[in-house]
Parts: structure tokens; sequence; C-alpha cells
């Protein structure tokens, strides 16, 4: 019966939502309508605000709320850290952290909210019942900083392997005849990906003005990747002393190479190390209930 009662309350709620936006959309069409009438104004304050988005009166108060609310109980230490971390993923702007700071309040006070429904409404009771509200809880309070963690690192990984290739290309594309920028520009355009992103973004900036060096140190930066360090410093090594670009270029192109199939090789010798757990606690149980199971059986049965 209480299954029942509060599903029936979910239900009235997601009506009630359903109709209030449902009146919203049709209320912001009328008003839209009006604004492109000649010579409709409007004189009440009220129905100033009412001619305004939904979003605009209703959804941006609440999420500016939260935002201050997770830098006010959030350390310093660590507001930087997810900073750092969406300029890797390529946000050049703050709305992407402020929706994450935002989400991330949210779902920290659901954990109160989770824990009363496993241990008050659920109660499953015994183990299934701690497990059930440590998960869920940890699953709120730790989400997003892991999704954000793993994002940083597979976009991460995406430069590290995609970059061998993009030096090839950058070398035939110099030793054809081209300029550096020139052949990066036509390697951008060619090859897609977040490195080409980082090498289109550090275009824009000596476009804009700066010189080579320090747009190529912001990238390295931003992207944080140890082999993409080391080439930028390659190429900034050659514009100082005035080594050939497309010598360079070959130099790295072979080293990020043998790095690469060096991170492959890495990987592989890993994987019987974390093959170890999920056979030990998943399948050799079964195994050994399978092949001793009737003999045990058997030998209880002899004994009885």
């Amino acid at each position: 019966m209480l299954t029942i009662g509060l599903a029936l309350v979910f239900v009235a709620i997601a009506l009630g939502l359903f109709n209030v936006l449902t009146q919203a959309d049709e209320k912001a069409t009328v008003r839209a309508s009006l604004r492109q009438l000649d010579g409709y104004e409007v004189n009440d304050v009220r129905d100033q605000e009412l001619l305004k988005p939904v979003r605009e009166r209703a959804v941006e108060p609440v999420f500016n709320a939260l935002l201050s609310l997770g830098k006010k109980f959030t350390p310093v230490g660590y507001i930087d850290k997810t900073k750092r971390q969406f300029i890797a993923l390529g946000h050049t702007g703050t709305a992407s952290w402020d929706r994450f700071m935002a989400l991330r309040v949210v779902l920290q006070i659901l954990v109160l909210p989770w824990l009363i429904f496993v241990f008050l409404v659920w109660a499953p009771g015994g183990i299934l019942q701690l497990a059930a509200a440590g998960m869920g809880a940890f699953a709120l309070a730790k989400g997003p900083d892991a999704v954000l963690n793993r994002k940083v690192e597979e976009r991460k990984q995406a430069i590290r392997v995609k970059l061998p290739d993009v030096l090839d290309l950058l070398v035939i594309s110099v030793e054809a005849g081209l300029g550096f920028e020139q052949a990066l520009d036509r390697t951008v355009s060619a090859v897609p990906g977040p490195l080409t992103d980082e090498f289109a973004r550090m275009l824009g900036e000596v476009r804009a003005g700066a010189s080579r060096a320090e747009a190529m140190r912001s990238m390295e930066q931003r992207a944080d990747v140890p082999e993409l360090r080391s080439f930028v410093l390659a190429i900034i090594q050659a514009d100082t002393f005035g080594v050939s670009i497309g010598r360079v270029l070959r130099a790295q192109a072979e080293e990020m190479r043998i790095k690469r199939k060096q991170l492959a090789q890495e990987k592989a010798q890993k994987a019987p190390v974390k093959m170890l757990i999920p056979m030990v606690f998943c399948v050799f149980p079964a195994l050994f209930i399978v092949v001793l199971g009737p003999a045990i059986l058997s030998i209880m049965e002899n004994l009885g």
C-alpha cells in the first residue's frame, strides 16, 4: 500500500508539473505574438516581468542560487582543479563549469532523501540495505567528479593516440613546401578530433596577435599531455635555434610512434593482472561449485 501511495503521489506531481509547463508555454507564445505587434507596450511591472521567458524568471534564479551554494561550501583548491579540467576538455567559457557545479550541489542534496528512502521507506534489511545506502550515497556524492575525470582522461588518451598520425601529416605537408602554420591549417581541416581542435585554437591565437611560442605553450598547458609537451618544446627550440622544422617533425613523429607502441605493450602486460580480480571472485567460485559440488553431495550422502 505504501508503494502504491508513493506512486500515486509521484504521478500527481508529474501531472501538475506538466500542466504548469504547458500553460507557461502557451502564455509565452501569446506574449511573443504580442511583442511583435507595433505599439504594444506594457505599463504594469508585473506584466513586464511576465513577458520574460520562464527560463529567465524561474530557472536561472534557482541555478544561480545552487551555483553560489556550491562555491560557498567547496574548497578553493577543488574549484581551481575543476576549472582546469574543463579547460582541458576544450571548454573556453564558464557555462559548462557552472552547470557542473549546480548539478553537483543537487546530487549532494539528494543524498539525505536517498538514505531516508532506503532506511525508512524501502527498508530491505540486512547487507542489501547497507549496500544500497552506501553505493547510492557514494554515486550521488562522487558521481559527477568520476564522470568528469573519466572524460578528461579519455580526451588526453585521444590526443596521445592521434598525435603520431597528425605529425606524419605535418611532415608530409612541410616537406611538400608548406609553412608550419599552413601545414597545421591543412591538417586541422583534414583530421577532426580533440588534438586538431587544440591546434585550431592555437592558430586562432596566433592570428589574433600572439606569438607562436606563447600560443603553443598555452595549448600545452590546456591539454596537459606529456607527449604534446615534448612536441611543443621541440618546435620552440627549432624556432629558437633555426633548425629545420621538417627534420624536427619527422624525429618527433618517429618518437611519438614508439611511445604509442610502448603504451600499447604496457596495457597488454597489465591485462593479465587486471583479469585476476574477476577470475578469483567470479569465475573460480562458480567453477568450484560445478566441479566439486557433485563430489561433495555424494560424500555427504555416503556419510549419512
